[in-house]
Parts: C-alpha cells; structure tokens; sequence
C-alpha cells in the first residue's frame, strides 16, 4: 500500500479511461497524458492500462507501506530519483514531488498499478462528472495491485520533457469551421495564451477574439477529447481528457489526437499554436 501525505494542488487515479460510454452520457476521462501514463506502466512492468497517479503542478507526497518498484513520467518534478528510471520506494520511505520547471502533470506509477476500486470498468477520476475515486487527500491509503507483466528489461526511458515555451500543435478542420468568419478562421491559427481557468475539462485560451459568420443557436452536438469549441465571447476553449460528451457552441477544429497530450502538459501564460 501507498499512504498519501500530501496531495499537491492536485492528485488523481487515473487510467485508460472510459471509452465507449458516450451514448448514455458518460464520457471517457483516462490520463490527460496518454504517453506519459503508458510509458510509466511499461517502465514497471505493468499492463498499459494499469492505474496510476496524475499529480499537477507537483506537490504530491507520499510514503511506501511496504517496498515498492516506482517511477514517474511526465513533468520532471525535483525531488524524484526514479524520473523515467524505475527504482525501489522501500517500506517506510517517502517520495515528495517539488514543482517542476516546465510541464504541469506528472505520473507516478508503482510496480501492480493502483488497485483502487473501478466505477463503469475505470479506476479514473472524471472532475467534471464526478465519476470514479475522490481526488487524493492527505492521509488516504492506495493499495497496490499484485498482478503484473514480465519484470521490465529496461531500466530508463529518455525524452524530451514537455516544453516550457511556445508549443505548435496540429489542427484538422472541425464540422462547424463555417460558423466563423474567413477572417476569424486565419486567425485560429493564433498565437493563444493558456488561462489560469483551464484545468483536466480543457484549456481555455485567450487571444484574437474569432467572429461569428452565422448569427444563430446551435443544437448540442457530440464533442471528443482535443475539440476546439468556440463560444460566443469568441475565445476558444480546446477539450481534454475530461471533455463533456456534448456541446452546443461550434467546433471550429480539433487538435491532432497525437498532438492532445502535449496540450495537457501546457502551464497558464505558455503561448499554444494551431497549425492547419
């Protein structure tokens, strides 16, 4: 088992997620960084899938209650000596993530996965249905599966840490471009500032402010996990991994789904750009 002992701004289980459940209004949730998720669970020998812990903006604390094979991925926080290099979280010792330079979420995955209990065939937390485990709090106490893949063969993973300036990601046209003006459509391109109000729901941006060519309601429609969405106030708020299942402004894009992840690491003031 795995005693929290300080959450952080915040700390989530997180795993694949929910897919397939959009028809009864259940949307997929999972880790906002797929990759980084995974690659956790493959430096410890589990199964992709396994649940892990997504903490942002560092902060988490926590102590082993017996000796544990941990890594983290993601946000290369100070304070972690088995950053994409798995290592030995022995009983009783702690492991304590500062704030990280560049990046916003980190994943701390432990040899077994967390074995916390599923809702709707997840062990994710989705903040905005309010679906599966709370989020962490000082004192609770994960316990920690005993099923696991073949003991990994390699012992460190290097890459690139998620970037701490200007981030270009690619944009595929969205069903309702036409709902902007052809002026506004250049300008999606950007540059866009990420706001302080973005969170695991999507990321709001701030910039150019995108005009309207069609003067009208729109009936709610389907929205995925990297839509573009642009309200009336005309800045647009790109969807994550707790995206809603529905929504009624225009999708003017969506995100390449190879490129969404990066979004999820993007930290308020950092500058994002939609390449068409």
């Amino acid at each position: 088992m795995l005693t929290v002992l300080a959450p952080g701004p915040l700390t989530t289980v997180q795993d694949r997620g929910r897919p397939g459940l959009a028809g009864i209004g259940v949307g997929r949730s999972g880790a906002a960084d797929r990759a980084a998720a995974e690659l956790a669970n493959r430096l410890v020998g589990n199964a992709p899938g396994a649940a892990v812990l997504e903490a942002t903006l560092g902060g988490l604390a926590v102590r082993a209650d017996a000796d544990l094979l941990v890594v983290t991925t993601g946000a290369r926080c100070p304070g972690s000596p088995v950053h994409t290099a798995p290592g030995p979280l022995r009983a009783g010792a702690t492991l304590a993530l500062g704030t990280p330079p560049a990046g916003l979420r980190t994943y701390l995955a432990v040899r077994g996965g967390f074995a916390v209990a599923p809702v709707l065939g997840s062990r994710s937390t989705d903040v905005l249905a309010g679906l599966g485990p709370p989020v962490l709090r000082a004192g609770d106490v994960l316990p920690v599966g005993g099923d696991a893949g073949p003991f990994p063969a390699v012992d460190l993973a290097p890459g690139a840490d998620p970037p701490g300036g200007e981030v270009t990601v690619r944009l595929l046209p969205g069903p309702r471009a036409d709902w902007l003006t052809a002026a506004a459509r250049e300008a999606l391109a950007g540059p866009w500032t990420v706001t302080a109000e973005s969170n695991r729901v999507g990321l709001r941006l701030t910039g150019p402010r995108l005009e309207r060519a069609v003067d009208a309601e729109l009936p709610s429609e389907g929205l995925v996990r990297g839509a573009v969405q642009v309200p009336p106030a005309g800045q647009p708020v790109l969807f994550l991994a707790d995206a809603p299942v529905t929504g009624g402004y225009p999708v003017a894009g969506y995100v390449d789904d190879a490129d969404v992840d990066r979004c999820a690491q993007l930290r308020p003031g950092q500058t994002l750009r939609l390449r068409r």
